[in-house]
C-alpha cells in the first residue's frame, strides 16, 4: 500500500464540542459558597447593629418619657423626684443587663451598683451627688439631686453602652449579648 492510499482511508478531523458553562467547575462552587457565607455574615452583622440601634432608641425614649413626666408633674414634688430616680435606675439596670452577664449586674445595689456605673461611665458624669441619689434613691425620704444632670448622665451612659457595642460590632471580634433593654 502506498502512502496516498493509506491517507485516503483516514477520517476527517472533527473539532471538539464547545465547552459549556454548566456544570460549573469546583472552583466556581467554592467561590459561590464563600460569597454566600460572606453575604449571610454581613446581613447578620447588619441586623445586630440595627437591633442595637433600636434598643438604644427605646432606652432613650423611656428615659425621656420619665423626664417629661417629672417635668409635667412639677419637679418640686418629692414623690415624683424619687419616682424619677428609681425609673432612671431601672432603665440603667435594663441596659446594663443587656450588655453584661446577668450574674455581674443583677445582684448589684447601693454603692456596688454605683461603682459599676462609674466603671463604665466613659464621660465621668457620675458626680458624688448623683451617685448618692442612685445608690440610696429608692430608700431616701428626700431627693435633692439635680434632675437635669441625672438625666444627662443617664442618657450619656446609655448611649455610651450602645455606641460601644455598635462600634465593636464593626470589628470581627464582637461578643455582644443577645438580651434586650
Amino acid at each position: 500500500m502506498d502512502i496516498a492510499e493509506a491517507l485516503s482511508q483516514l477520517a476527517d478531523i472533527h473539532n471538539p464540542q464547545p465547552v459549556g458553562w454548566w456544570p460549573l467547575a469546583p472552583g466556581w462552587w467554592v467561590l459561590i459558597v464563600l460569597l454566600a457565607a460572606l453575604a449571610l455574615y454581613g446581613l447578620w452583622r447588619l441586623m445586630l447593629r440595627m437591633q442595637r440601634a433600636r434598643r438604644l432608641k427605646q432606652a432613650e425614649q423611656a428615659l425621656n418619657e420619665y423626664h417629661q413626666q417629672l417635668q409635667s408633674a412639677g419637679s418640686d414634688d418629692m414623690q415624683q423626684r424619687l419616682l424619677y430616680v428609681n425609673n432612671v435606675n431601672s432603665v440603667l439596670r435594663r441596659v446594663a443587663l443587656a450588655h453584661f452577664p446577668h450574674d455581674q449586674v443583677a445582684g448589684l445595689s447601693g454603692d456596688a451598683w454605683v461603682d459599676f456605673l462609674r466603671r463604665h461611665d466613659s464621660r465621668g458624669l457620675l458626680t458624688p451627688q448623683l451617685a448618692t441619689a442612685l445608690a440610696q434613691g429608692r430608700f431616701a425620704p428626700r431627693c435633692d439631686v439635680d434632675i437635669d444632670a441625672l438625666h444627662e448622665m443617664a442618657a450619656h451612659w446609655i448611649k455610651g453602652m450602645y455606641m460601644a457595642r455598635i462600634e465593636s460590632s464593626k470589628q470581627p471580634t464582637s461578643t455582644a449579648s443577645a438580651h434586650h433593654a
